[in-house]
């Protein structure tokens, strides 16, 4: 600065130049939320999808140990009896945390998860939505015999236009 404008030779911002840096602070940080907004929202679609892959493993690796041990390849010994109208997927989803040892096919009760991973899209504790054998493939009501598959509750749209609750 020209010592005509600053007698006393002290440095600093004018009023006005203060103005256009906060309106350009402003316009970049209006900018940048929509764009945190997005990262938080596929953040938790990536949540969503580990997890159900993660209890949908868990069933699977289930039955087919129930089937392992209930109808074993020629020459091994049955070591589960099922009943008659027992499909080998698990009751609950507790029963894939708290395991099973098959009647001796394992040597210790075989655990399919550490714990039951959390619906990151569950605003109200709802938990999983549950599907059994028998109930139809994109039915929302539970018949309760047992658990096939699971899927999140949410109606919320997705990213891509699809609703939680479809994947």
């Amino acid at each position: 600065m020209n010592k005509a404008f600053n007698p006393r030779g002290q440095r600093g911002l004018t009023l006005v130049e203060l103005i256009i840096a906060m309106a350009i602070l402003a316009i970049l940080a209006a900018a940048v939320l929509p764009m945190a907004e997005v990262t938080v929202k596929r953040t938790k679609e990536l949540e969503l999808r580990r997890a159900l892959r993660t209890i949908r493993t868990a069933i699977d690796d289930y039955h087919a140990d129930f089937l392992k041990a209930a109808y074993p390849e020629a020459g091994q010994p049955r070591r589960y009896t099922p009943a008659i109208d027992e499909t080998g997927y698990p009751e609950e989803l507790e029963d894939l945390v708290e395991g099973t040892d098959w009647g001796g096919l394992y040597q210790f009760k075989k655990k399919y998860l550490r714990r039951i991973p959390k619906d990151p899209f569950d605003k109200y504790d709802e938990g999983w939505g549950l599907r059994s054998y028998a109930d139809e493939p994109d039915s929302t009501v539970y018949g309760g015999e047992d658990i096939y598959d699971v899927y999140s509750q949410s109606e919320e749209t997705a990213l891509d236009g699809t609703i939680y609750n479809t994947w």
